[in-house]
């Protein structure tokens, strides 16, 4: 399945996309797609529910994040081998963990803005994991795919004067509003052969900045989650960030940075795509 939301912020309806600009309306089992929903059995009531319900056009309307706010949004630095050695820093020996706000939140095509004070706006393809039940304590990475509701397309944008320049405190590069973007879909693993193996791309402006493969990640998904599960009680409807692959701007020669008026778009094999545009801070 492949669920989400769609509707203006604040106003936004739970669906199901079963077909190219087409959906069925999932208000007749949940409010949202959020952590009470897949605690509850909701991915298998949904499944049920979508043969019964009538499909329509999206037409025109907003997507908006996939999931509803999530307790939190946990990440993963320096998880591929390629972004490591663009960024000069050794492989990581075990994750890299960092948090992010979770009201940092928007959906796949929302605009970006860049923060007061922020001069060195970045941009992040990554694969999103989504905690589908409360977890703890895993016994091995295999048991984490249990604890997986599903996949999507993340953009970790980052402001790096903060993260690199202010302290060394990555969170705060990392948790500016809008530097979330989330969707299109929330896609359960069933719909993916293999996690482990997909293209991931992001382009600035027509040109291509990053193309990589999750193939190239250190810890891959069930790696990351049995970990996790050691320092934190992951909560339905957690996300988490996994890294991403090279192209960033901070690692171009020279570096590149996000302006107003600039349009990133960036997806993932069996995931979607996003388009975002980027808007200055606010007066």
């Amino acid at each position: 399945m492949k669920l989400g939301h769609v509707g203006e912020p604040g106003a936004e309806s739970p669906v199901a996309f079963v077909g190219p600009d087409t959906v069925v309306d999932l208000s007749a089992v949940t409010s949202s797609v959020d952590g009470r929903f897949l605690a509850s059995g909701g991915l298998v009531r949904a499944a049920e529910a979508i043969g019964h319900l009538e499909p329509e056009p999206l037409g025109g309307r907003r997507i908006g994040a996939p999931i509803a706010r999530p307790h939190q949004i946990l990440c993963i630095g320096l998880n591929y081998s390629d972004h490591a050695a663009e960024t000069g820093q050794e492989v990581p020996a075990e994750p890299i963990v960092f948090t992010k706000a979770p009201n940092t939140l928007i959906g796949p095509d929302d605009a970006v803005r860049i923060p007061r004070g922020g001069t060195k706006t970045d941009w992040e393809v990554e694969l999103g994991i989504v905690i589908g039940r409360r977890t703890s304590y895993l016994g091995s990475p295999e048991e984490a795919a249990d604890a997986i509701a599903g996949f999507c397309v993340v953009n970790d944008v980052s402001e790096r004067a903060f993260q690199l320049e202010r302290g060394g405190q990555w969170s705060k590069g990392k948790s500016a509003e809008t530097f979330n973007p989330v969707g299109p879909w929330l896609v359960t693993p069933d719909e993916i052969p293999d996690v482990r193996c997909l293209g991931m791309w992001l382009e600035v402006n027509g040109v291509r900045r990053q193309s990589g493969s999750t193939s190239k990640m250190i810890f891959d998904p069930y790696v990351i989650v049995h970990y996790l599960s050691q320092f934190f009680v992951l909560e339905p409807g957690d996300l988490i960030n996994t890294g991403t692959p090279p192209g960033v701007g901070m690692g171009l020669r020279p570096p590149v940075f996000l302006r107003a008026g600039d349009v990133m778009e960036l997806g993932i094999q069996g995931l979607g795509s996003q388009r975002q545009t980027v808007v200055g801070p606010r007066a």
